[in-house]
């Protein structure tokens, strides 16, 4: 057994999925569902069948075992997904070089480069050489233990303590001009590093690696005052939260998140018990962000500052969260102060109580939407219902839609019909293009039956499977899915499965996953006694075919004149048809 396989014979792949799904069980048959990760979906398409340790959407056609979910999901090379499988799971991993290519190699060497650069900073920190950063965190009221947690850093100003340390390790000079930790002088050569006397904050990946940086100034002259990691192989800036990775258990158990803007509000409100609260990273709000935060909670609050910046980020980010199909809920804090310093100012509990009463995201729209337009004047009125129009027009629950209609008509001073009938054509326009026809294969119900039954019973596999004649499966769309069943006779369960797996390609694996996925049946005998049914309606057909080729003999030989042959072909169509009213079958 090679390590891969290892690896999926020692684990499960609903605890895989389940760090980045939330999965509900669908009766006794192993499946779970769950809203797919990879494309945006309100109703769940996304199975993971436990007994064959494997995934597939129904929606958008993904599917396959767990390494391939991980290679997916975190966007990672196969030994990569390999490695973080194995350290999840305690599993020594085989030498690396069984799985090496330059992809994997520049990868590899990307996330050991910024384990350095993140311990280097976290101890400059800590030396006298940090004292400003560390006297800027005691008047932010973080404590030692709270930089312990976070893995806050410094870095100096020298501009060679990175570089140094990297070379010392022997990265090659390629591998350093693509970490993003390092610039090329453009004059004379050398390197020096790209973060100089700043407060470092790591930013992690969703396992809780380092993968980028971001570093504050510590001096106003320094611009500018925040400066984040480019985009490098292992870090893509719009699919990343800064500190998803602490905040996902909380989320999904309060199934929310709280979305406020930067790393010092994500680390004071964390500090302070508010588990649930994640960042993005020094960018926009982006869809891959709200998907990575929908796949751990189905709520969310935006707290952006209280500026008109932040105002205006919260509003561009609603739609998008919106378009996921979560509830959203938005809260402004009094006295122009952000989360942290709420936090400080009125502690824990007057925070949580400011996110238990957030509003709706339809009556902070709302309020904005008065203060921007005249609402003395019918034109006023007007132009701020249409400046709600491409956040309200995503609700499709039409009890919902009537009571926002109502609470619009109040607000805005307009009539409730006309809001109401403005409202389901904004709605209609948009729900046409979005339809999303539900991927599956057109297979004979036969063939899909028989095909789950091979799947969901060894004892079928073994005494069943070898009675199949190939004439049976002549006619088969799924034929070469049969044939590479024959090599699977002597395996049982999930290696069963993932042997046959890897012997199709293409359509043939997209319908194996298929068939797996929408199997309910968790009984093995029920899966045995669905393929003896098979069989016989298959032995039926083939006695009708060869019945219906010897009625055709007789005819020929009787008009021919060759008396003897026919009554041969006669005795035999005479038997087979005694057996197929012994079997009692009509075939087709």
């Amino acid at each position: 057994m090679d390590f891969a396989e290892q690896l999926k014979s020692s684990i499960d792949i609903v605890k895989v999925v389940g760090e980045y799904v939330r999965l509900r069980r669908v009766g006794t048959s192993g499946r779970y569902t769950g809203l797919c990760p990879f494309h945006q979906e309100k109703t769940p398409s996304f199975s993971v069948n436990q007994t064959r340790q494997f995934y597939k959407c129904f929606g958008c056609g993904v599917g396959g075992d767990m390494i391939k979910f991980v290679m997916e999901i975190e966007g990672m090379t196969f030994w990569e997904a390999l490695k973080l499988l194995a350290e999840r799971n305690g599993i020594p991993l085989p030498k690396r070089s069984d799985y090496s290519d330059a992809e994997t190699k520049l990868r590899s060497a990307l996330m050991e480069m910024h384990s350095i650069g993140a311990q280097l900073f976290q101890n400059n920190l800590r030396s006298p050489q940090g004292a400003e950063a560390r006297a800027y965190l005691e008047r932010r009221g973080v404590s030692p233990e709270t930089i312990e947690q976070f893995g806050l850093g410094y870095a100096d100003p020298s501009g060679q303590s990175l570089v140094r340390r990297l070379n010392e390790a022997g990265f090659p000079q390629d591998f350093l001009d693509a970490s993003g930790l390092v610039r090329r002088r453009q004059e004379g050569g050398g390197l020096y590093d790209s973060f100089r006397g700043r407060l470092m904050f790591p930013i992690h990946n969703e396992t809780g690696k380092p993968i980028a940086f971001g570093g504050r100034a510590m001096r106003d002259d320094d611009q500018p005052k925040y400066l984040n990691s480019p985009e490098t192989p292992i870090y893509r800036k719009a699919s990343v939260l800064y500190s998803l990775h602490r905040a996902k258990e909380s989320m999904r158990r309060l199934n929310r998140g709280v979305l406020v803007e930067g790393y010092m509000d994500v680390i004071g409100t964390y500090a302070a018990g508010v588990h649930e609260v994640v960042a993005s990273c020094g960018t926009a709000l982006t869809p891959n962000q709200v998907k990575a935060i929908h796949r751990h909670a189905d709520s969310v609050i935006v707290n952006f500052d209280p500026d008109t910046a932040g105002a205006n980020a919260a509003e561009r980010a609603i739609p998008i969260f919106l378009d996921e199909g979560m509830h959203v809920k938005v809260v402004t804090l009094e006295s122009g102060l952000d989360p942290d310093e709420y936090v400080k100012n009125f502690g824990q509990e007057a925070y949580r109580a400011k996110l238990e009463a957030a509003s709706g995201y339809f009556h902070w729209l709302a309020d904005r939407a008065r203060t921007k337009f005249d609402m003395r004047t019918p034109e006023g009125r007007v132009d701020a219902f249409k400046s709600l129009l491409p956040a309200v027009q995503k609700i499709t629950d039409k009890l919902e839609r009537a009571a926002v209609a109502d609470d619009l008509a109040g607000y805005l001073g307009l009539e409730r019909g006309l809001v109401l009938d403005q409202l389901k054509r904004a709605v209609t326009d948009r729900r046409a293009p979005e339809a999303r026809t539900r991927v599956t294969t057109q297979v004979p119900a036969i063939e899909r039956i028989l095909l789950g039954a091979f799947l969901g019973s060894d004892r079928a596999r073994r005494e069943i499977l070898p009675l199949l004649a190939p004439q049976m499966i002549d006619g088969f769309s799924t034929r070469d899915i049969f044939e590479a069943l024959r090599h699977t006779a002597d395996l049982e369960g999930a290696a069963a499965f993932a042997a046959l797996e890897s012997r199709l390609t293409g359509p043939a694996q997209t319908l194996l996953h298929e068939v797996a996925a929408a199997d309910e049946i968790s009984d093995e005998q029920a899966h045995f006694h669905q393929a003896q049914a098979c069989l016989r309606r298959l032995e039926a057909g083939l006695r009708k075919k060869q019945m219906d080729e010897l009625k055709l003999r007789v005819k020929t030989a009787e008009r021919e004149g060759r008396v003897r042959e026919a009554l041969d072909w006669m005795s035999e169509l005479n038997r087979l048809e005694a057996a197929q009213r012994a079997a009692g079958i009509a075939a087709e």
